[in-house]
């Protein structure tokens, strides 16, 4: 039977799996870091350890599958496909073998896994505190943010020689939106400076937040916050281990945060030009232009609409924003910059906001980061390369016999590559509408009780590895009350949107697999 299925399907599965192995027992090398967390506190010894037996336990097991991988092009989509599926469901063991909290029930565990790895930051935690969790776990939940932000398989590419020959491919089908520029004449190498770009951000970060508490102006931001923080904010994460996000912290932790937000949401090969004296390539891009204008023309119209709309009202409400300059600006700024770039995190409870505020941000949910940063959605060079197809379209319209093509930093876009972005496109809004009418129809076969906007923002931000949405997926909600297999799907919107649907996709169709 094992024979028939070797002849008729063209995939080498097991090169495939066993590079997955090998990317799992290395996943062991991650867990020492909530495990000496645990050594200092004292607590979840014996649940990292077991991880970390498991994990070497497993990839072990699957490596011997094919001892000498040989990976083609359709391993590669089945590798990378695999690979962050294992990830979660590796990534899951310690919120299991912990064993408290809501996190400890399996759909649980492998929803908030996946959040993490896919750097989502949309929680079933119900509650976010140390009275309930160790810091070992929290550390580790913050963690799978950072591994996950820059890419498990880039990382992979970076540190594994077996998988430098085939990385070119690697990349590509886990971020196979407009291509991963090839900063060095190797890819491994390529990988290995967008990941050192990537974790001196992470370490400048946290040296300002730490100053920071250390000269008087932040008092909640300890050593562990100033540890835990970088690691969501570079991957456009979003956990925080405080219950109320960035809400715990003084301004000017907020207005620290809100330009690493922006850095993590941009294309990380612009910032390898700056440190190698280049500065206008970053100035000059066309994206980040868009990408900037965005942003800061989103952020206008939203700090207006806070300072001149009424007082965010009701009893309990943390913070007053109309007629505050500051703090309109500062609220606004930071909320936009955190759902355009994916983040998640929240200086404020915006569900508080009028309506109008809360419609700029959904609005702001459909845009996305930049190509080649860790941010997720749909992406701003899709749609500049939609507004200029759509400008193409006009003018041609009036002029049918002028030939004018699509240009990208001066070159001439082929129109595969268009169709490519377009197709895209259209899969994204399909995608989401499905999911939010999968979610709206199971929430009502249990009797949860939840309102269009709910359906939609969830589809949206799990989709969109966003985190937060509107109602009881606000930015101080949870996922929680979603039933079993609602959280399923949003697992596997979670896991389409890091992938960018199209390599999901092709593992479905019977092309891929045979000839």
């Amino acid at each position: 039977m094992n024979r028939r299925i070797d002849l008729d399907v063209r995939v080498d599965w097991r090169a495939s799996v066993s590079l997955v192995g090998t990317v799992v027992k290395y996943l062991s090398v991650a867990l020492l870091l909530p495990l000496s967390t645990a050594l200092y506190y004292g607590n979840g010894i014996i649940t990292f350890g077991f991880a970390i037996l498991f994990a070497v336990t497993v990839g072990s097991l699957l490596e011997r599958l094919d001892p000498d991988p040989d990976l083609g092009a359709r391993e590669g989509f089945l590798m990378v496909g695999l690979t962050w599926l294992a990830v979660a469901l590796v990534g899951a063991v310690p919120y299991l073998v912990a064993g408290n909290g809501t996190v400890a029930e399996p759909a649980n565990a492998l929803f908030e896994s996946m959040s993490g790895f896919t750097t989502t930051g949309a929680t079933v935690m119900g509650d976010i505190s140390f009275g309930t969790h160790s810091r070992a776990l929290m550390i580790w939940r913050q963690q799978t943010q950072w591994l996950g932000g820059m890419g498990i398989v880039v990382l992979a590419v970076a540190i594994l020689p077996e998988l430098s020959v085939g990385g070119a491919q690697l990349m590509d089908a886990e971020a196979p939106g407009p291509g991963i520029e090839k900063l060095t004449p190797r890819i491994a190498e390529t990988a290995r400076v967008l990941w050192l770009v990537y974790l001196a951000f992470t370490v400048v970060e946290f040296v300002l937040l730490y100053t920071l508490h250390l000269g008087g102006f932040a008092p909640n931001m300890t050593l562990y916050n100033a540890v835990a923080h970088p690691l969501t904010t570079m991957p456009t994460g979003g956990f925080s281990p405080e219950a109320r996000s960035i809400e715990a912290f003084s301004a000017v932790v907020q207005w620290v945060i809100i330009p690493f937000m922006v850095a993590a949401g941009t294309n990380f090969a612009l910032f390898w030009h700056v440190i190698r004296r280049e500065p206008s390539n970053l100035f000059a891009d066309n994206e980040f232009r868009l990408y900037a204008g965005v942003m800061g023309a989103l952020s206008a119209v939203v700090a207006v609409i806070l300072f001149t709309g009424p007082a965010l009202g009701g009893p309990g409400t943390p913070v007053e924003v109309a007629g505050e300059t500051e703090s309109s600006l500062r609220h606004a700024a930071f909320q936009v910059v955190s759902i355009v770039t994916t983040t998640g995190y929240a200086s404020m409870d915006f569900e508080l906001w009028n309506g109008p505020a809360k419609y700029a941000l959904l609005f702001a949910m459909f845009i996305g980061g930049s190509a080649g940063s860790t941010g997720g959605g749909i992406k701003i060079i899709r749609w500049l390369v939609i507004l200029k197809s759509i400008r193409r379209e006009l003018f041609t319209t009036v002029h049918p016999e002028a030939v004018r093509p699509v240009r990208l930093a001066g070159r001439a876009l082929d129109e595969r590559a268009l169709r490519g972005i377009y197709a895209f496109t259209l899969l994204y809004v399909v995608l989401f509408f499905v999911g939010a009418f999968l979610i709206a129809v199971d929430a009502s076969r249990v009797g949860l009780d939840i309102t269009e906007i709910e359906a939609v923002t969830a589809s949206a931000a799990t989709l969109g590895n966003i985190g937060p949405g509107l109602g009881m997926v606000g930015p101080m909600g949870s996922y929680l009350d979603f039933p079993s297999s609602s959280k399923l799907l949003m697992v596997g919107l979670m896991w389409i949107g890091r992938l960018e649907i199209i390599p999901v996709l092709v593992l479905l169709t019977s092309g891929y697999w045979r000839s």
